[in-house]
This record gives structure tokens, sequence and C-alpha cells, in this order.
């Protein structure tokens, strides 16, 4: 049955899932649907909540915001009397032929879960920039996180990319390429020295590069008018890139010693299955692109994946009817 009460966990569920953001209530509609025993255990920190507006969600031609779309997700996934549970998952560890998963939930209350296969869809938090008045900016789309999905919007504008390394050159490079030939690289204090290819990539794409930290930023009737650095010279964007790159949420899968890259991001093959059997993981944790859509689609080949696996034994249960032989 796909709507799980306290009551029915007192034998392994078919699925935990581990995030109710995009990939999560994906993964969980499609299970619903199987007719499976899961349970959603959400914290209620999606990154996608903070999108304002995305223009590139297939079917809202008119865009779409991040809270917009989790809500519709939770009231699709309620049609069929599925529940997702607010709480954070502690700790998760191999039981027997299934995982065992210490759930805190709101309120206090603390339990323990078992489950014969658990998918994370606890996705990544933003680092964010050192600015002043972050979070109205954020809120009201003047710093913004990602150029794929709302950089239609500022083409031809002029626009800050916030970031150095090569994560912040190469977001530069995209926006200058892509959407506006007036884009600055701003890398806050943070020294970048740059060979003789960079050099040649930031030329090439008429990029300005700004060392200096950033004191302050005014913002009036929904736009930036002056963005201040240390030395008092003052700057004007319309838009805000921040490039500083993300803080994986693996560290679940890291305990069980599933394979990461060198970010923290899980490898998965094409059923997004960890290299933990019966673990896998969808979204913005997986290394691959970080969009809405893509997340989506993780939880739905795992989900069709699990559902497909749940009639066979779990690699453990193989082991140990192949030891009592």
């Amino acid at each position: 049955m796909a709507r799980l009460l306290s009551a029915d966990l007192s034998e392994p569920i078919d699925c935990l899932i581990v995030g109710g953001g995009p990939a999560g209530l994906t993964a969980a509609l499609y299970l619903a649907r199987f007719e499976r025993r899961f349970l959603v255990v959400d914290a209620g920190d999606s990154r996608a909540s903070w999108i304002p507006t995305s223009h590139n969600i297939p079917v809202f031609a008119d865009g779409i915001s991040g809270q917009e779309i989790l809500l519709r997700q939770r009231e699709h996934l309620a049609r069929y009397r599925s529940e997702v549970t607010h709480g954070t998952v502690t700790a998760l560890r191999r039981v027997e032929g299934s995982f065992a998963a210490s759930v805190e939930e709101a309120g206090g209350i603390s339990r323990e879960v078992r489950a014969r296969r658990v998918l994370l869809a606890t996705g990544a938090d933003d680092v964010e920039p050192d600015l002043p008045d972050l979070p109205d900016a954020v809120r009201r789309g003047l710093v913004r996180y990602c150029p794929i999905c709302d950089g239609y919007e500022a083409r031809g504008k002029r626009i800050a990319v916030i970031g150095h390394g090569d994560r912040g050159l190469g977001e530069a490079v995209f926006v200058a390429r892509t959407y506006s030939r007036d884009v600055t690289l701003l890398t806050l204090g943070q020294g970048m020295h740059l060979d003789a290819g960079e050099r040649e990539r930031v030329e090439k794409h008429g990029i300005k590069v700004v060392h200096e930290p950033v004191t302050g930023l005014d913002v009036e009737d929904a736009r930036i008018t002056r963005l201040r650095t240390a030395s008092g010279d003052e700057h004007r964007f319309e838009v805000l890139y921040s490039a500083l790159g993300l803080k994986l949420r693996s560290e679940l899968a890291l305990e069980l010693g599933a394979e990461h890259d060198e970010t923290g991001a899980l490898l998965v093959d094409e059923h997004n299955r960890t290299t933990v059997p019966g673990l896998y993981a969808a979204g913005g944790v997986v290394r691959g692109l970080d969009q809405v859509v893509v997340a989506m689609g993780h939880g739905a080949m795992a989900a069709t994946d699990i559902h497909n696996r749940c009639e066979l034994p779990t690699e453990e249960e193989v082991d140990g009817a192949d030891s009592s032989a």
C-alpha cells in the first residue's frame, strides 16, 4: 500500500526516501502508483524552495517558482493517500539484509525505520557569498544561482558572476558566451591567478575581473542600484550570479562507503544505484547536471528500479542463503 502510518513500521518497508525535493517527491509519486510501502522523510529545506521563478520547466511557459513546484508535487502525491514526514534522518546503517534509519521527527519524536532499500534525495546547499542583505536579494531574484535556469531572462543585461577558481571562471565564460557581453567576475577578495589560457578566455569574451571584497549592496525597486567594493569603487549590475559551489548532503551515503567524486557528489549507475547495494541516490546529491527536471528524472528511474527489484532478495539475503546451503 502507498499510504504508510506508524503502525505499518513493524516490518521493513520497501523504500525509505530521504528528502522531499523534486527528486524525492517524484520517486514517492512513482512508488505510490506502484503501490509500494514507503516513507518520505523531509527536513523542509530543499534548495528548490529558493528558486524565485524558473522558466525552463517544460509545460510552465510563464515560469514557476520552486515553492510552487514543491507544493504541486505534494498535492499530487496526496491523491494517493501518501504522507511526507517532517524530520531528519540522523543515521543510516545496514542490518540483516536491510537498512536501519534513525529518524528525528518534528516535535522531538525519535524512532527507527527499517527499509529494504533507501533512496537519498538529500540535495545540496549553496555556498553563499558574503554579501549584505543576501536573503532579500535572493528572494527578489537579484542574486541567483543557476544561469541555465533563468539566464535567458537576463540576456543582454549587466551581469556579475561571484566566484573564483575554475568554477567561477567557467560560469563567467558560460554567461558571457551565452547571454551577455557585459559580464564581470567578482572574486570577493580571493586571490585568483590567471594562466595564459585563462587570460585568453577572459579577453575573448570581454570579461572584467574585480578582485576586491564587496562591502555594500544597495537594492531599490527590485533592482541593484550599486555595489561597492573595499576601495570605494561603485559598480552597477542588473543581475548577480553566485558560483561559489555546493556543499553536498552526502554524509549518510559516505558513512556506508558509497563512492563519490572529489566534491562529495555520489556516483551512480544508469538506474541511480550507488555502489552500496540497495542504496540509491537522486537529484543534487548525484554528480551531474544540477537541474529540477534532471532531479525528477533521477527520482523516476530510481523508483522504477526499486519497484522492479522489490520482489528480489537483497544482496545480503542472497549471501545468507548461500552460506546456509
